[in-house]
């Protein structure tokens, strides 16, 4: 597994991870994420959410697409499969210890790819939107959430120098991806923004 950082931190808050404001936000985020997901992506069969923490997202998702065949999620942090595992009471609900740089799935497995703020954790960006397109099918639907903002230009020459927090940045990865049709929105506060992409047909 590739180094992520602050997986151990992940670990120790998982029990608690949905409680206090920060879960508060989360589910706010996520409940905004899973509106543009049905907005983008009307009725997948199977849909995967890449750094699904407690599940909180998915769960969201099973509600919203009830002819789903199959959720899936993976999460780097053992303690937040362990949590969204408990929670998970939908059958079509699976979560999985994984990164995105090595996503456990075959060729064109997935209608829709969800991440909701763990893409600045990723190790490896590039390779991560990689697996993302390539178990997309044709046509498929990427929704990518996190923190996009000319605002954190300066994080980019201190500790994310290597990281994509601003929209260029992340288009380059996506279109080198074999990403296209990138559509933005802006989901909470000012650097919380997303990006809708397709795989080609």
């Amino acid at each position: 597994m590739p180094p992520y950082r602050d997986v151990e931190e992940f670990n120790d808050r998982a029990p608690r991870y949905d409680g206090g404001w920060r879960g508060r936000l989360h589910h706010e985020i996520s409940d905004r994420t899973a509106a543009l997901a049905v907005s983008t992506a009307a009725a997948p069969h199977r849909v995967l959410d890449v750094g699904c923490g407690t599940g909180y997202l998915l769960r969201t998702l099973a509600g919203r697409y009830p002819m789903a065949e199959q959720l899936s999620g993976i999460d780097a942090a053992p303690q937040m499969v362990a949590v969204a595992e408990g929670s998970a009471e939908d059958r079509r609900l699976t979560f999985s210890l994984g990164v995105a740089e090595h996503l456990d799935y075959a060729d064109d497995t997935f209608d829709l790819v969800v991440s909701t703020t763990s893409f600045d954790h990723w190790t490896d960006q590039q390779a991560g939107l990689h697996e993302c397109a390539r178990v997309l099918t044709p046509g498929g639907h990427l929704v990518l959430v996190d923190q996009f903002s000319w605002w954190l230009t300066p994080t980019l020459f201190t500790s994310r120098r290597a990281k994509a927090r601003t929209r260029p940045r992340a288009e380059r990865l996506l279109r080198r991806a074999g990403f296209g049709s990138l559509q933005w929105h802006r989901l909470h506060a000012v650097i919380i923004n997303a990006v809708t992409a397709r795989t080609p047909p």
